[in-house]
């Protein structure tokens, strides 16, 4: 059992409230899903139950973590910088249970995992890795440890579908309590048996939080089925209200009226209006008091907005992409400049690969992770990127590749300095649900969910007709990827996209190739 007391987080930087007298009780067969906006502090609850120390640079807390007896095991939402520097066997040659798995464990694991038998042995540097055999990896040195409790955060980034399948029975039938922060719906919808939402209310001057032990689709119906009825019966307590009052002002006015046209010879009279006005004022004082227990409209986070540009078309006979390959060969790193990671050429990933794509299309490559989708949306993004007769614009696995992390998001959204744009972009970045002080932290300090709206709104101003996408929806919550998959629905132009997220590829996509060793399947 894990038990949270008394726990408020509050940001260092703006003094602004994430979670306060937050109470929880993990209890086992739980599968507990945490829920909420990008920025509202679902990995900051993760990682400070895991070690309080590691949030200390930007957050401070107040409670208490109870798990004594329990192995935690966590996931963090990206491999540490000082773990990428090490090859993949010094990863795992670091941890102890490592060495007390038998060969047949061992294989066992790599099997489940979708990972080749001499995987854990590999001198590959972890950070060359794909995003989803990073995620791999870790889940594999996690489970080697036996933990008790199981503490995911986006455990379903970047893992190709096979292993999100396992994925989901492991949370289903392992019987070990979890604590999970996926963007993956429909893994949230199969698994999940207890719901903690943390919201930001009020421009995110108010923060709350609600636990729910049911499934995340019964909460979402719920929760929308109470606010309905809330929004209803506060709607008409406010036009009964009003008619009261109306009815009031009717009352009052008459009775002035009354007693400015009483004479002197009517005395009586007079003193019968006095008494009816002070009536009147009682029931006035009477319906103030009733109006201070109606029915509150009630509140909820909005949601995020984006478009793309409205005027975008893109001729559905229009050759966008028409890319044929002998060979996909890895990216091997040699060192760094700038935000970029140089590369060679390594090992061949896949051959005769043939794609063409035409205006108007939405395509999908899907495959194992280490195929080298990443590696084709890249040389696609080369490809394109140069071309004159289309705005291309790409969204990267890794948004450092794109991101200066040292600037703001104004700064980095900005192309004149000229004051009228700056208000246009922090009004844009309002529309995102970042607060004033957010947009002046450097990009650095803000989420995974916070860093792909930047890049997400860079690409809706830029006018782009063709999208290039590597994970679009990957560090977006069930919350805001609905609206995001709404967006690239509705979008003109073409899409051409890596991912995993099942109901973006339902969604979205018109067309869905796998690529294998041998090519693109359609």
């Amino acid at each position: 059992m894990l038990q949270i007391k008394n726990l408020t987080i509050t940001h260092k930087k703006d003094l602004r409230t994430i979670v306060e007298n937050f109470h929880f009780v993990l209890n086992p067969g739980d599968r507990a899903v945490l829920i909420g906006e990008e920025g509202n502090g679902k990995s900051t609850l993760l990682k400070w139950i895991c070690d309080p120390a590691s949030m200390e640079s930007y957050g401070e807390a107040r409670g208490e973590c109870i798990h004594s007896g329990e192995k935690l095991g966590y996931l963090p939402q990206e491999l540490p910088a000082a773990e990428g520097e090490k090859s993949v066997y010094e990863f795992f040659s670091g941890q102890e249970a490592f060495w007390e798995q038998t060969p047949q464990e061992q294989k066992t694991l790599a099997g489940k995992l979708h990972l080749p038998v001499d995987f854990f042995y590999g001198d590959q540097k972890m950070a060359t890795l794909s995003g989803g055999e990073k995620v791999k990896a870790q889940m594999a040195r996690i489970l080697m440890t036996k933990p008790t409790v199981l503490l995911l955060d986006e455990p379903s980034n970047d893992i190709d579908i096979e292993t999100l399948e396992w994925l989901e029975q492991l949370i289903l039938s392992s019987g070990l309590p979890v604590l999970f922060i996926p963007h993956d719906e429909t893994l949230i919808e199969r698994t999940a048996n207890v719901v903690i939402h943390l919201e930001q209310i009020r421009r995110k001057t108010v923060c709350r939080y609600t636990v729910a032990r049911m499934p995340y689709r019964e909460y979402i119906q719920r929760r929308e089925d109470l606010m309905e009825t809330q929004r209803q019966q506060a709607g008409n307590e406010r036009r009964q209200e009003e008619n009261r009052q109306e009815k009031l002002h009717r009352i009052m006015q008459k009775v002035e009226h009354d007693q400015a046209a009483v004479t002197r010879q009517n005395p009586a009279g007079g003193r019968l209006l006095k008494k009816k006005m002070k009536a009147v004022k009682s029931m006035e004082r009477r319906f103030e008091r009733e109006a201070e227990d109606m029915t509150q409209m009630p509140e909820a986070e909005e949601a995020i907005f984006l478009k793309f540009g409205q005027d975008i078309r893109m001729p559905a006979g229009k050759v966008v992409l028409n890319l044929s390959l002998k060979q996909l060969q890895a990216e091997e790193a040699k060192g760094e400049s700038g935000n970029a990671t140089e590369v060679s050429e390594g090992r061949i990933l896949a051959r005769d690969i043939r794609l063409v794509v035409r205006g108007g299309e939405k395509v999908c490559i899907v495959g194992r992770n280490g195929v080298g989708k990443t590696t084709l949306l890249r040389r696609i993004a080369g490809e394109l990127l140069g071309r004159e007769d289309l705005h291309a614009a790409y969204m990267p696995q890794n948004y450092e590749e794109l991101l200066d992390m040292a600037r703001t998001p104004v700064e980095y959204l900005c192309t004149t300095g000229e004051r009228e744009e700056e208000t246009r972009i922090r009004t844009y970045l309002g529309s995102m649900k970042y607060t004033a002080d957010e947009m002046n932290h450097p990009i650095s300090q803000l989420s995974g969910g916070q860093k792909a709206k930047v890049l997400l709104l860079k690409m809706s101003l830029s006018g782009a007709d063709v999208l290039i996408l590597d994970e679009p929806t990957r560090n977006f919550s069930p919350l805001s990827a609905p609206v995001i998959r709404e967006v690239l629905q509705e979008y003109k132009g073409a899409v051409i996209s890596v991912s995993h997220d099942r109901k973006y590829i339902s969604e979205v996509c018109s067309r869905v190739c796998e690529l294998t060793e041998e090519g693109l399947m359609n």
